[in-house]
């Protein structure tokens, strides 16, 4: 399976239709785009996207990050101007804004989150770039085509993990969880996406992550308990926390690892791309992400 067979990031018409978007938005004078979520201050969103826009020459384009929680979200998007170029969505926002939106992405819809918000003159448009950007992210560090994998949470994130190994081609992804009884959207998810789930429990011996490839998609901290079980592993760990970094598995890892920051500037030059029609350099926002993450790990 591909991205195009999703119906994702990648599919020619839906491309084509976000780069006249995009074309649209970069077009004339100076827009503005921001990072919406609850909590947000702490998002590197605003780094990245404003390295995007100097390494692109978009002067006077502005980005921020707005708290805004579920119950106002609607009245944000209400009151976007005609100066909005786009929008990054972080929790709690990337399905409660979906029933707002004029159209969704299909990749968006299969795996039911939505990140990305494009703003043109025939209303707002929702996509995805999580997914994309995991694929980008692993392809960069040399995984094309695993064969087997495991995925360590039931969440939104791991939602996203299946959609991504999917189009890398995966057959089947273990989903191990503490709960994996109370994951029944993960299931859903998988068909929609085209790739068969085992909902297995939480890894309890180093066999459990013998596979090609581990996404650990649970927040920091949730997997250190696993740290003893990874120094015999050879597989390629990606782990989607950025901060603290490294994670204790990571630290632990035998094999190539793949960290949150990979993840990020790789789906962020995704939304540029979306909202301005041009792709920025991915070198010019990692650069930046790390700058930020050090002076934030140092003070």
């Amino acid at each position: 399976m591909t991205l195009g067979d999703a119906g994702g990031q990648l599919d020619a018409t839906e491309q084509g239709d976000a780069g006249e978007r995009g074309d649209r938005a970069a077009q004339g004078r100076p827009r503005r785009a921001a990072v919406l979520g609850s909590p947000v201050a702490h998002s590197l969103s605003p780094v990245l996207h404003r390295a995007a826009y100097v390494a692109l020459g978009l002067d006077g384009w502005r980005y921020d990050a707005v708290d805004v929680d579920e119950a106002a979200l609607p009245g944000f998007l209400a009151g976007l101007g005609g100066d909005w170029a786009g929008l990054s969505l972080t929790m709690p926002l990337k399905r409660a804004v979906i029933p707002l939106l004029g159209s969704v992405s299909p990749l968006a819809r299969s795996v039911w989150a939505v990140n990305t918000v494009v703003v043109g003159p025939d209303g707002l448009h929702g996509d995805n770039t999580d997914v994309p950007g995991m694929v980008a992210a692993l392809a960069e560090a040399g995984v094309r085509a695993p064969g087997s994998a495991v995925v360590l949470g039931a969440g939104a994130t791991a939602c996203s993990a299946l959609a991504a190994l999917a189009a890398l081609g995966v057959r089947t992804a273990v989903v191990r969880a503490r709960r994996p009884e109370a994951a029944p959207e993960v299931r859903e998810v998988a068909v929609r996406v085209g790739i068969g789930v085992e909902l297995q429990p939480w890894p309890t011996g180093a066999a459990d992550l013998a596979v090609d490839v581990v996404v650990s998609t649970v927040p920091a901290g949730a997997a250190d308990g696993l740290s003893g079980l990874c120094g015999v592993q050879r597989g390629t760990l990606f782990d989607v926390v950025y901060a603290p970094w490294p994670t204790a598995v990571a630290s632990a890892w035998g094999g190539r690892v793949v960290g949150g920051l990979d993840l990020l500037v790789h789906q962020a030059a995704l939304q540029v791309e979306l909202m301005t029609g041009r792709r920025p350099p991915v070198a010019a926002l990692r650069e930046a992400g790390q700058r930020v993450l050090a002076e934030r790990a140092a003070g």
